[in-house]
């Protein structure tokens, strides 16, 4: 198969990646990198050829004779390369600019300061313990999503902008996953949960769910 997707069942941006194709309809392989088992798998020789930066996701378009490592970035390759049903950036620029601040809110401000990298330096390098990681996560979610359920009452309608999933929808998701993993309140975020509810109604978001992995544990 010439698309592969190295990725591990619970990163944030992975399972953007996992929407995204589903969205678009393409086949690939997953291979599964274990960001805890041995030390962290990313860390090893073979992945950090693929992935200097030792992170995930990788995605390798091998027909193309393309690697990259950015889940927004992948998300735009797939949207220009595959036509299908599912337009994941808008057409117009006003709109498509739109979807791409919203992403980057999640993807740019909210994601990066609670990744597994950060929270594990929180507890080795500042002697964190577990309450205050969660606390350190709960914070920069709650911060991100107040301003995010404003912004989704001028501009929301089924999804995040009106009848069509985009990109913003692809990133708003595992970011709620992320939230009720460390346990922040969601009825406090009723169109954020009404978008994450109908976007999971989708079977191609059904199938990026972390617990449908083959890595899932």
């Amino acid at each position: 198969m010439s698309i592969k997707l190295h990725g591990y069942w619970r990163s944030t941006a992975t399972y953007r990646v996992r929407i995204a194709l589903n969205l678009k309809g393409v086949d690939y392989e997953y291979v599964p990198v274990h960001l805890v088992a041995n030390g962290g798998e990313q860390h090893s020789m073979d992945y950090a050829r693929l992935n200097p930066a030792h992170l995930v996701p990788t995605f390798v378009d091998e027909d193309e004779d393309i690697i990259l490592n950015q889940s927004l970035a992948i998300i735009e390759y797939l949207d220009e390369r595959y036509a299908s049903d599912f337009r994941l950036i808008p057409e117009h620029k006003t709109e498509r600019a739109r979807v791409r601040a919203l992403a980057q809110d999640i993807a740019c401000d909210i994601q990066p300061v609670g990744n597994l990298r950060v929270l594990n330096a929180l507890k080795g390098t500042f002697n964190a313990s577990q309450d205050d990681v969660s606390v350190w996560a709960a914070h920069w979610i709650t911060l991100g999503f107040d301003a995010i359920e404003k912004r989704l009452q001028t501009q929301s309608g089924k999804y995040c902008f009106d009848f069509d999933v985009t990109m913003a929808d692809i990133c708003l998701v595992p970011q709620v996953y992320n939230a009720k993993r460390f346990n922040i309140d969601m009825d406090q975020y009723p169109l954020i949960s009404k978008i994450a509810d109908n976007c999971n109604a989708l079977e191609a978001f059904e199938k990026a769910k972390p617990e449908n992995q083959i890595d899932a544990s």
